[in-house]
């Protein structure tokens, strides 16, 4: 069973339906017991750095997600899922991520010709071999949608990058850590083999 962390985040439903368009058993959930049996849990997240942290804190998520880590079963972050896991974001100053990665989210520069937040489809490349990624060919596009982006400090947990006025880490992996800063439950049967690839590991 997948448990879906319920915590007010934007994206929620669309990561259930994802999941049950792959034939999985979701549960949308913030109840510890029911975290705790899950095989597999997923952090997803739109909005804001502070709000969702406020949010995680409200409802003892923070708490949960550490202890479920702990357990070695696997995690995954999507898009400010992917930036809660790290130390601090430049979007909300003085506010600690859950820092169970470390690095820091910064904001997209402004470059001439490129529209900030950074929302379409996008190419990978894969730096280092990622279990996400199995069966899917680098150069593959996901869909994006951000004005911050990640950049990790241990380079060795990048699994996937992409180019957008900048060297973006688009997606990490360590130990049982899955995070991507991308949507794959909007990014069509290359997202949806991400999201299966996941639910099998």
């Amino acid at each position: 069973m997948i448990a879906i962390l319920d915590y007010d985040a934007g994206n929620i439903k669309s990561v259930e339906k994802a999941f049950k368009i792959l034939g999985k058993e979701t549960v949308l959930t913030r109840d510890f017991s029911v975290i705790k049996k899950a095989d597999h849990v997923v952090l997803p997240g739109v909005g804001s750095f502070a709000d969702a942290m406020n949010h995680l804190k409200k409802y003892e998520l923070d708490k949960a997600i550490k202890e479920y880590v702990a357990s070695g079963k696997p995690f995954l972050g999507i898009c400010l899922g992917l930036q809660l896991l790290f130390e601090s974001s430049e979007e909300s100053p003085g506010v600690e991520g859950l820092h169970l990665l470390n690095g820091e989210v910064v904001r997209i520069p402004d470059v001439p010709g490129l529209k900030v937040p950074h929302i379409g489809w996008n190419s990978l490349d894969y730096p280092n071999q990622g279990r996400l990624f199995n069966g899917i060919d680098e150069g593959s596009f996901v869909y994006f949608v951000h004005s911050y982006y990640l950049k990790a400090k241990d380079d060795s947990i990048v699994t996937a990058t992409t180019e957008y006025g900048c060297h973006i880490h688009a997606s990490v992996e360590k130990d049982n850590i899955f995070a991507c800063q991308f949507h794959p439950e909007k990014s069509s049967s290359v997202g949806l083999q991400i999201l299966k690839n996941f639910a099998e590991i």
